[in-house]
C-alpha cells in the first residue's frame, strides 16, 4: 500500500524564506550599527549625529516591531529546525552556525535591557557618550563582552549570507568585495569604539570626577543628566526584565529538549530498519530521513548543500521497500527532474521512509585526505555559464621528431608560459595542460558578456605571441609554429574534481565538449581561431566579413554555426 503524503500547512521552503528574511532584517540593523560605530574614528560628535538617523529608522514603532519581530521569529525558527532534526549529529560547519545563532540572543540580553528597556522605562536617550562611558570607563569587562557579541553576530550573519548566495552565478564576481567588507566593517567599528572610549576617558580624567562601578548605565552622572534615579535603584528596577529575558530563553531551550526527549520516547516503538549496500543496518525512529539515519549510524554520506534538497549529491537508489515511501514533495521532485532521475532514485535528505527500506548511495565518499571546507579544492559542483577555451599546437609531433627531449620541454614551457600569462592577464583561469594542448575557463568571476570578450582578446594575443615565438625560433624549427584555438560558451558544471591532493576546480559538460570540437575544427580548416555563434552574440564582437559555417557536432541534434578566423584576421578581436 502506498503511503499518502500529507501536505503541511507551512512548507519547509516557506520556513526557509521566513528564516532568511528575518535574518536579513537583523543583519541590516547590524550593518547600520557597525557603520555608526565606525564614525567614531572621525569624532564622537559625528557618531552621535549619525545616531539620530539610525534611531529614526529603528526607534519608531514600525522599526521596533520589524526588528524585534524578526529577531524573535528567527530564534523561533531556529528552535523549530532543531526540533525537526531527528539527530543532532551534523557537520562542524552546520553546528557552528547553529551554536553562534543561539549565542547571539543570550549575549544580547544585557545590551537590550540597558538600551531599549532603559529608554522605554526611564525615557533615557542612550547617547554614544553615555554608552561608551559605561562600556569603556565604568565596566570595561562588559565592553569586552559586547565586542565579542559584535563579532559573533557578524560572523553568523556573514556565513548565512554566504550560504544564501553561494550558488548564484553572479556571486563569484562580487565575492571579493563582500569578503573585504566582511573584514573591514567590524574592524572599523571596533576601532571607532576604541577611539570614542579614549575620548570619553580623557574627558572623565580632566573633570576629575569619581565613577560609580556597576555595569551598564549604573553610574550616577550618566543618569543624573536626565534626572533619573540613582544607579542602584535603576539596577534593581531592571533586574525583573533581565530575569524575564534570561528565563524565557532558558525555558525555550529546555522546552525544545523536553519535546525532543518526549518524541524519542514515543517513537522508540516505531523503529524502522534502513539497510545499505555494504550490509550496514541502521535502526532509526520513523520520521528520520535517510541522510539523518546515515549520520546516526556513522555511515559516510555526501550532502553538499547540507540536507536542504538543493543538490543531488545525497541521492540513493531504492532496492527494496519502495511501497513504504511517500511520494516526493515539490522541492525534491524539482531536483530529481533536473537530473533526470529514474523513479527508483530519491534524495536521502528529503526521503523519510514509513517502513523498512534498502538503499544504495549513488555517490559514495572516498577515503582520502580531509580537505578544508573553504578551500578552492572543496568547491561544490554547480552549473555555471562560462566560456571554455581550448588551444593546441598544430603539427607538433612532426616539429619535434628530431629534437632532443630537453629541447621539446624548453619549447613547451615557452608555449605554456605565453598561454598561461595571457589567459590570466585577460581574466581567465588556466584549467589544465594536456600534451601540447591547454584548456582555460573564462567567466568564473565576471559576467558572460565580459567573459566572451576576454576570451576573444586572449585568443588574439596568444596568436600574436606564438607568431613572435615562431620567428624567434625559426632557425631551430623545421616549420613555423601554428596554433589552433576553439572557443564556446554555455552552461557547464564547475566544481572541484580529482583525488586526494590532486584536486582542482574544473568544468565538465556539453560546453566543454563543443569547445574541444571547435579546436579540432580549426585544425581541419587550417585556421587559427574558431568560435561559436553564442560567443559572437554575447561578446557583441564585430563579425562583419568573418567567414561562417554550420558544422555538425557529435552529441548535438542541430548543426552549430561557427566563425572561422585566420591568423591575420585575429588581430581584429584584440
Amino acid at each position: 500500500m502506498t503511503i499518502e503524503a500529507r501536505k503541511p500547512i507551512i512548507t519547509d521552503r516557506l520556513v526557509r524564506k521566513l528564516r532568511l528574511g528575518s535574518g536579513l532584517i537583523v543583519f541590516a540593523f547590524v550593518i547600520m550599527h557597525l557603520a555608526n560605530h565606525s564614525l567614531g574614528l572621525i569624532s564622537l560628535g559625528m557618531a552621535e549625529h549619525a545616531q539620530r538617523w539610525f534611531m529614526a529608522v529603528w526607534r519608531n514603532p514600525v522599526g521596533t516591531v520589524l526588528l524585534y519581530g524578526a529577531l524573535i521569529l528567527h530564534i523561533l525558527l531556529v528552535l523549530r529546525m532543531l526540533y525537526k532534526r531527528r539527530t543532532l549529529v551534523m557537520p562542524a560547519g552546520e553546528a557552528f552556525q547553529i551554536v553562534t545563532g543561539l549565542l547571539v540572543p543570550l549575549l544580547l540580553i544585557d545590551h537590550i535591557v540597558a538600551t531599549r528597556v532603559v529608554h522605554e522605562v526611564y525615557g533615557y536617550h542612550d547617547t554614544y557618550k553615555a554608552v561608551v562611558r559605561s562600556l569603556w570607563v565604568t565596566s570595561p569587562f562588559n565592553g569586552m563582552r559586547q565586542s565579542l557579541v559584535l563579532l559573533i553576530v557578524w560572523v553568523h550573519g556573514c556565513i548565512g549570507v554566504h550560504f544564501w548566495l553561494r550558488y548564484r552565478p553572479w556571486y563569484t564576481a562580487i565575492a571579493p568585495v563582500m569578503l573585504s567588507l566582511a573584514i573591514v566593517l567590524p574592524v572599523l567599528a571596533l576601532l571607532g569604539f576604541a577611539a570614542m572610549g579614549k575620548t570619553v576617558a580623557h574627558e572623565v580624567a580632566q573633570e576629575d570626577e569619581r565613577g560609580y562601578p556597576g555595569g551598564y548605565y549604573s553610574d550616577v552622572r550618566s543618569f543624573g543628566e536626565t534626572g533619573s534615579a540613582p544607579g542602584g535603584k535603576i539596577a534593581e528596577d531592571l533586574w525583573p526584565y533581565r530575569a524575564g529575558f534570561y528565563g524565557a530563553f532558558s525555558l525555550s531551550i529546555a522546552t525544545l529538549f523536553a519535546f525532543r526527549a518526549h518524541r524519542r520516547l514515543r517513537e522508540r516503538q516505531y523503529q524502522i530498519a534502513i539497510r545499505y549496500a555494504g550490509g550496514e543496518v541502521v535502526h532509526a525512529p520513523r520520521g528520520f530521513s535517510v541522510l539523518e539515519a546515515s549520520r546516526l549510524g556513522g555511515i559516510p554520506h555526501y550532502s553538499v548543500c547540507g540536507g536542504k534538497g538543493q543538490c543531488s549529491t545525497c541521492r540513493v537508489q531504492i532496492i527494496e521497500g519502495a511501497e513504504n515511501l511517500p511520494p516526493p514533495e515539490p522541492l525534491e521532485q524539482k531536483t530529481l527532474n533536473r537530473i533526470g532521475a529514474t523513479p527508483d532514485v530519491r534524495l536521502a535528505c528529503q526521503l523519510r521512509p514509513a517502513g523498512n527500506v534498502s538503499v544504495v548511495p549513488l555517490l559514495t565518499p572516498m577515503v582520502e585526505a580531509t580537505i578544508p571546507v573553504y578551500t578552492q579544492a572543496a568547491s561544490p559542483g554547480r552549473e555555471r555559464e562560462i566560456v571554455v577555451f581550448f588551444c593546441d599546437l598544430r603539427h607538433f609531433t612532426s616539429l619535434t621528431e628530431s629534437r632532443l627531449p630537453f629541447d621539446i620541454v624548453f619549447l613547451l614551457n615557452r608555449y605554456f608560459a605565453i598561454v598561461g600569462r595571457i589567459v590570466e592577464e585577460n581574466g581567465g583561469r588556466m584549467d589544465k595542460f594536456i600534451g601540447d594542448g591547454a584548456m582555460a575557463l573564462f567567466g568564473l568571476r565576471t559576467t558572460p558578456k565580459e567573459a566572451n570578450r576576454q576570451a576573444l582578446k586572449a585568443a588574439a594575443a596568444i596568436i600574436r605571441e606564438i607568431d613572435k615565438l615562431s620567428a624567434e625560433l625559426a632557425d631551430e624549427l623545421a616549420a613555423p609554429l601554428e596554433i589552433a584555438i576553439g572557443i564556446h560558451t554555455g552552461l557547464a558544471v564547475v566544481g572541484s574534481m580529482g583525488y586526494g591532493t590532486v584536486k582542482n576546480v574544473t568544468a565538465i559538460g556539453d560546453t566543454v565538449n563543443v569547445a574541444s570540437r571547435l579546436e579540432s575544427v580549426a585544425k581541419e580548416f587550417n585556421t587559427a581561431l574558431v568560435f561559436s555563434e553564442p560567443v559572437a552574440q554575447l561578446s557583441e564582437a564585430d563579425i562583419a566579413g568573418t567567414e561562417s559555417r554550420e558544422i555538425a557536432v557529435r552529441g548535438r541534434g542541430e548543426p552549430l554555426r561557427v566563425y572561422i578566423v585566420s591568423k591575420e584576421a585575429s588581430a581584429h578581436f584584440a
